[in-house]
Order: structure tokens, then sequence, then C-alpha cells
């Protein structure tokens, strides 16, 4: 496997000559993938952690935690939402269409493999584009909840930082204390929650179980541009089984996750 800190950086020619040779081959990708959509990542280039990010079970037992994370995103939703796919994602669809890739994996929740049209795409976090209530399950449309949080706070238009990696934006706690969450119509409770995997929680098993399928399927597994030491994603490469002869071996090598048996 070739890792390079940007896909779109590699000429799709010498990408393909990459992925010569294998059957099925298993892509996946990171944040860094995102980055030049304008998306950022949370480490930086020297790989310490720029923002502090949400924690799930803050986020289910504080209402206060859960007002700063919507207040900070119904402002940041709108230039998340504006991202469109950059090259690297192109040239991963366009591979996909060439027959020279299979199924892909991703870290990310901007749903911009799929904008760029690739297929077969499991999102590991899960997606910004859906909203779940924690407490009963009601799944419902990103877009939908924002216009009933528009409704419920007119002319909360704070000023704010640059957007984070989970498309929230830095605004005052002032700013913060006035927004209003929208209550799940389902159940009225306060739990709406982005449809992502938060810090400390765990990725749903049957998405695991498909992921789980993908790497045996898979005769190569390659990885663009991400940190596959996060623990949610360690569990689906630590199911990879093979030694120093196989075309998974150098995923192993080059993320360092562990070493050959």
């Amino acid at each position: 496997m070739t890792r390079s800190r940007s896909t779109h950086r590699l000429p799709l020619l010498v990408l393909a000559g990459l992925l010569a040779g294998a059957r099925n081959v298993l892509v996946l990708t990171g944040a860094g993938v995102s980055t030049d959509s304008g998306i950022p990542d949370y480490r930086g280039p020297d790989g310490t952690r720029r923002v502090t990010p949400v924690h799930y079970q803050d986020f289910v037992r504080s209402p206060d935690a859960r007002r700063r994370y919507w207040a900070r995103a119904f402002v940041g939703w709108q230039r998340f939402a504006a991202a469109a796919p950059n090259a690297g994602h192109r040239a991963l669809a366009r591979l996909q269409d060439a027959g020279a890739l299979g199924a892909l994996i991703t870290q990310n929740v901007d749903g911009l493999h799929q904008a760029a049209g690739s297929r077969d795409v499991v999102e590991l976090h899960g997606t910004l584009e859906t909203v779940v209530c924690v407490g009963c399950g009601d799944r419902s449309r990103r877009a939908a909840v924002v216009q009933r949080m528009r409704s419920l706070n007119p002319g909360f238009r704070p000023e704010a930082g640059e957007i984070r990696p989970d498309g929230d934006v830095v605004i005052d706690e002032l700013d913060v204390a006035r927004f209003v969450v929208p209550a799940c119509l389902r159940c009225d409770a306060d739990l709406l929650k982005p449809d992502v995997v938060f810090f400390g929680e765990s990725v749903p098993k049957p998405r695991v179980a498909r992921c789980f399928e993908l790497t045996d399927a898979a005769d190569r597994l390659d990885h663009y541009d991400g940190d596959l030491s996060d623990a949610t994603a360690c569990p689906v490469c630590e199911e990879v089984r093979c030694d120093d002869d196989c075309p998974l071996h150098p995923v192993r090598a080059a993320l360092g996750l562990w070493s050959s048996p």
C-alpha cells in the first residue's frame, strides 16, 4: 500500500498503477481527504489535536452541552453544507467507475464521497445529514431540523469563528445561552443528536459487521489520508488477518497499529 498525504496530489494514472493487479480493492479514507473542500480535520500536520471534540457522555447527560453543540452547529451548518467534493473525492469516484476500486469505507461524516459519485460507501462514523433522537431512535433529515431551529431562533446570527471538523463554529457563550433547541417530534424529548459517532460512543454493530465483510473479501486495502489510530476505527483494522506476504500487510506496517504475527 502506498500512502499519500492528499489523494488528489497523486496523478490519476499513477494512482491507478498502484492498484493494478488487485481483484478487489477496499479503500479507507480519513479527514485529510476533505480538507481541500474547506472542512478541517481534528489534527494538524504534526498530529497534534487542534480542537476538543464533543464527547458522547457529556452530550447525553447535559442539556447545556446539547445547547452549546446545536447553537454552534446551527451557525456553522450553512458553510458546512456548502462544501463541495474536491479532486481527491472525484479521483476515487472515477477509479471506482473504471472498476479499479470496490467499496469505500470513510471516517468522514460530510457525504462528499457520495456527492462526487462514489457508491457502496460505508460511513463508519455516520453522517451529519441525519439527526437521531437518543431517546426514541426517531430519525429526520438535518435540513428539516435546521428549518425548525430557524423558526425557533429568528434573527440568530452571532459572530462566529472558523468552521470545525464536526460542522460547528465557536460562538460567544451568551449567544449559546439564548439558543432554543427543538425537541424530538415523536417523543418530545430534548435528545436530538447528529447521526454521527461521537468520541466515547460505539460504532453500531451492523456497520462494523459490514466493514468486517468488506475487509475479509478484499485482497488489497488502501488508506488515503486520515488517522486510523482513533479507537472507533481500530476494531475494523484489527480484524484483518495477514502475514508479511499478504497484500494487506502494508496497512499494519504503515499505521503501526500492531506488529506482524
